[in-house]
């Protein structure tokens, strides 16, 4: 049997944590820049928000309703979410953590349902005690089943928190109350499509045949048919295959318009990108960097620099060097640059390596992993490179940040 754990509005939740004032009220949370609606609560939606707008257009809608507005807090979701995690792992033998606010449970079969509803009740009162976060659980004999339960759980009041979906009892009643959209693995074009095979709700899903689910879908629809009938065909990913390329990218706060802003943007990407590449064993072989302005603006200009290391190299100091080398021939003072990015691609495991005869060594792995450790221990960038910038100018506006009372010693 497996249980999903997952919090409600998780973002929303985790900036009410510390604020108990602002428990009971609508709550929204943007993305970087400020610029989107990425989660809202209840509250908020039966005021009228809509997630993934734009926040200038609801921002009017916002003020008269007394909607509360924070900017994304990152380091505080991070950190809420690993205590979480590490309370819910008390209960089960293996946990498997989906995203930052979801989690699977596995359990033998010989626990009956009455206990698992039992562990599942405990779960929910541990976390809001420890952690005041409030959860809800689905309980199913597949991971697909279990994500219906949890949805149920959280849309359907008569379960409160926690639900069981089994052959015995409430299936057909809870798949005709949830729509497709709820079904793991069923997105809007998929449900769109399902709904001209006359397949409208989840009881005539989980009655297609798989064999045509194949033939007219995919083989992932036609797992999830089998899960929704009690054949378990999904399993979480124990070992993950490493990533070929590795990117960060983000829109500035401000507009770069200075060579030396532009290096440091560019500076800070490379570092995360390697910091990434270091901690799944990876070197890289290409690098690319870029910058542009704004698509919306008058005449849209940009550039990128390409580099290939031989051998490969993961050295965050190497790589930044390699970007400085060519930039000040690329900078244009008249560009208002908006969207930074550096990408790794061409990844090669560095327990693996081709090492060249006639190039020497460019990577310093003791350096890196004294760097990597400090800041693993201490928090990101507790050690950085200079290069980096001490007070940059263009990091991401963030207007309504609230304090990050559990990861920095000013707001504890």
């Amino acid at each position: 049997m497996f249980l999903l754990v997952d919090a409600n509005a998780f973002y929303c939740s985790a900036e009410q944590v510390f604020r108990p004032d602002w428990r009971g009220k609508a709550v929204i949370v943007l993305s970087n820049n400020d610029g989107c609606i990425v989660a809202a609560n209840k509250l908020a939606i039966a005021a009228g928000i809509k997630k993934f707008e734009p926040y200038f257009k609801v921002a009017d809608l916002c003020k008269q309703k007394g909607i509360i507005v924070c900017s994304s807090n990152y380091e505080l979701y991070a950190d809420l979410s690993s205590k979480m995690m590490h309370i819910i792992a008390r209960f089960a033998p293996e946990q498997h953590i989906y995203s930052i606010d979801e989690c699977f449970l596995a359990f033998p079969a010989h626990i009956d349902n009455n206990e698992l509803l039992t562990i599942a009740q405990q779960i929910r009162l541990a976390v809001w005690k420890e952690t005041r976060l409030a959860v809800s659980v689905g309980l199913g004999q597949t991971l697909t089943l279990a994500k219906v339960a949890n949805h149920a759980a959280k849309k359907l009041v008569e379960y409160q928190g926690v639900c069981l979906i089994d052959q015995q009892c409430n299936q057909r009643d809870i798949f005709n109350r949830l729509s497709l959209s709820d079904v793991w693995g069923v997105g809007r074009k998929t449900a769109q499509k399902l709904k001209l095979e006359q397949v409208n709700n989840i009881n005539q899903l989980a009655a297609l045949s798989p064999k045509r689910a194949q033939q007219h879908f995919s083989v992932d629809i036609e797992r999830t048919i089998r899960e929704l009938n009690g054949q378990a065909c999904i399993n979480w990913d124990t070992n993950r295959a490493d990533k070929q390329q590795i990117f960060s990218t983000r829109s500035v706060g401000q507009r770069i318009t200075d060579i030396d802003s532009l290096q440091q943007a560019l500076s800070k990407h490379t570092a995360i990108a390697c910091a990434k590449a270091r901690q799944q064993g990876s070197l890289c072989c290409t690098l690319m960097a870029f910058a542009s302005s704004s698509p919306f603006d008058k005449q849209p200009r940009s550039f990128k620099i390409v580099k290939h290391f031989t051998p490969p190299c993961s050295d965050t100091g190497v790589l930044i060097k390699a970007i400085n080398d060519d930039i000040h021939a690329l900078f244009q003072a008249d560009v208002r640059y908006y969207k930074i990015g550096v990408g790794l691609i061409s990844l090669v495991s560095a327990r693996q390596q081709q090492l060249d005869l006639f190039n020497q060594r460019n990577n310093d792995p003791a350096v890196m992993n004294v760097l990597d450790n400090i800041n693993k221990k201490y928090g990101r960038d507790t050690l950085f490179h200079a290069s980096q910038g001490i007070n940059p100018k263009w990091v991401m506006r963030r207007a309504f940040l609230s304090p990050q009372y559990t990861t920095h010693w000013r707001d504890i």
